[in-house]
């Protein structure tokens, strides 16, 4: 079976266009492609620790995550968010199956090396790819929320980006990073530009310049990981542009093409 895992960003979710999740509904009846959904949504997870007067801050684009922020977040994700994207590919004629990571041991996690910055934030250590081919081959599109487990019970929040990263690399599969912009963009001769292709090297410089920072850090982060093991191709798109990401699945030049050579010209 041919995956291709698409990571959906919390900030682009309100906007996405109804033709975006046809396209996932129309791609996954061809029979070409098992299209499987990772799924952020942190500004309503923010919002929603507003309400209840809960503190948040950011680290590195990770969110710091106490026990306290985590039932927030696994309501939001696992619950609200989940259940949208589920209800809004039924709408498109699309079957689709919401499931936490949670369940199932889907993403069974360990805390990061930063615990004691970043609390119950965690990395996916295994990926339960038998629950995702199981789902699968009852002709459902998987739509998974980012929350881990470990052996003793303990939730985790996974950064989106991670976590499709991780399951990419499990199974071997096209990677896209669906966002509210065209790609990495940076700025020449006064004029912003984006990189249809970019490698490893170029990446790190953008960083160490703070052209890249903040959310896009873990996903361009991701992205070098999942190529280095197993993930043939990896892509930011932006969803708002219609049949963008049919365009992707062609090869046509849309978003930001990553790879771990040197970069190429895009033609």
């Amino acid at each position: 079976m041919n995956y291709v895992v698409i990571k959906c960003g919390g900030s682009v979710f309100e906007d996405l266009p109804t033709s975006f999740y046809k396209n996932i509904a129309d791609l996954h009846q061809s029979g070409e492609w098992q299209p499987i959904i990772v799924h952020g949504g942190g500004p309503l997870i923010s919002s929603l620790l507003t309400q209840m007067g809960v503190q948040t801050t950011f680290i590195n684009g990770l969110r710091v995550t106490t026990n306290e922020v985590l039932d927030v977040v696994e309501m939001a994700l696992s619950g609200s968010m989940n259940k949208q994207i589920v209800r809004n590919l039924m709408k498109e004629n699309g079957k689709a199956y919401g499931i936490s990571g949670v369940d199932g041991t889907l993403l069974k996690a360990t805390p990061t090396d930063k615990a004691d910055q970043l609390g119950f934030v965690g990395e996916v250590s295994e990926v339960n790819t038998s629950l995702i081919e199981q789902i699968s081959s009852q002709g459902y599109i998987p739509v998974i929320s980012p929350i881990g487990i470990d052996d003793e019970g303990q939730r985790y929040n996974i950064n989106a980006d991670m976590a499709a990263s991780s399951i990419a690399q499990a199974l071997g599969a096209k990677l896209c990073f669906i966002s509210d912009i065209p790609g990495i963009c940076v700025e020449e001769d006064g004029q912003k530009q984006t990189l249809h292709q970019v490698g490893k090297e170029k990446i790190e410089q953008l960083i160490s310049s703070k052209v890249i920072y903040g959310g896009m850090i873990p996903k361009v982060q991701s992205a070098l990981k999942a190529l280095a093991h197993r993930v043939p191709e990896v892509s930011i798109v932006n969803g708002l542009e219609a049949n963008s990401l049919v365009d992707f699945m062609d090869g046509k030049n849309v978003g930001t093409r990553i790879s771990l050579d040197k970069e190429m010209p895009y033609v």
